[in-house]
């Protein structure tokens, strides 16, 4: 049993580190709060003297707990109502610099790490994102060295097929949304038709709370008449800004003063390829703080 002070330093110290592994595992930051408690809980029983590499023994709970938990969300996200988005984070300015870390958490790529199993995805995090040794992995996943080996190797294929083209420079980003928030603020059709992409796709997360989109929107016409209509009968009470919203650039929906949902998108070639619209109040909760994520 080791004492609460040492315990604790190790942990705040890897804490947005531990934080950022399981939101790219579970992309909720309620159950995230969760996971990190659980790891807490097992870390502070830890005889540190035990511990070669503090920074791999917590991650290696964080992983299992985050393990635990994504396979109770798979079966709680069947009965979602609505087409199901990740939590919306505040990030600092800082993660927007990092662009393998904020493309890793972006809205597109954690939806496509949705379409792995959880073993998968936890492999393909722990590697990929975050550069861990395949021996770190397989203690952490509870996987033999060959096994691991094959999964990254399976997960890599999966992502490749269907992630976005690759992380697009901050400066990129930065311009494309800050044409898309000039077309939102007109509510013109030909307006948001020059900065769409042509199979542009539209997905909205209201969680059964608040009305959004039943299922995907399709194509930059379509799209383009879908936030028009929108956008026409909210009327002046729609007030528009730019956040730093999941590491990218991205545009809070405030009605009367009130926030009323966050809207995040991907980029490709300086237009918008994807729009992801977050209207589920409990979602937005966020919002109020910045989140530190760290590799």
């Amino acid at each position: 049993m080791n004492q609460d002070g040492p315990a604790t330093e190790a942990f705040v110290a890897h804490r947005n580190l531990l934080f950022t592994v399981a939101y790219e595992m579970l992309g909720s930051a309620a159950d995230v709060e969760d996971v990190l408690q659980e790891t807490w809980l097992r870390w502070r029983d830890v005889d540190l003297d035990t511990v070669r590499d503090q920074r791999a023994y917590l991650v290696t709970i964080a992983t299992r707990q985050a393990l635990t938990r994504l396979r109770a969300l798979d079966r709680r996200r069947e009965s979602y109502v609505g087409p199901w988005l990740p939590d919306p984070l505040l990030t600092t300015p800082d993660v927007a610099d990092d662009v393998e870390l904020a493309d890793s958490v972006s809205t597109a790529m954690l939806l496509v790490l949705e379409t792995l199993t959880p073993v998968e995805r936890a492999v393909f995090i722990l590697r990929e994102v975050f550069q861990f040794g395949y021996d770190e992995i397989a203690e952490a996943v509870d996987k033999n060295l060959p096994a691991v080996r094959q999964i990254a190797h399976r997960a890599r294929a999966h992502v490749a097929a269907r992630r976005p083209v690759g992380p697009v420079s901050p400066a990129e980003s930065r311009a494309a949304v800050e044409a898309f928030q000039r077309a939102v603020e007109t509510g013109d059709v030909s307006s948001l038709l020059g900065v769409l992409a042509p199979d542009v796709v539209a997905l909205g997360d209201g969680g059964g709370l608040k009305q959004a989109m039943p299922r995907p929107v399709v194509g930059a016409q379509r799209v383009a008449r879908l936030l028009a209509v929108g956008l026409e009968k909210v009327g002046q009470a729609l007030s528009v800004e730019p956040a730093h919203i999941n590491g990218s650039p991205a545009l809070l929906l405030r009605l009367n003063g009130e926030l009323d949902s966050v809207m995040t998108v991907s980029v490709e070639n300086g237009l918008v390829t994807g729009i992801y619209t977050v209207r589920n109040p409990e979602k937005l909760s966020r919002i109020a703080r910045e989140t530190a994520l760290s590799r």
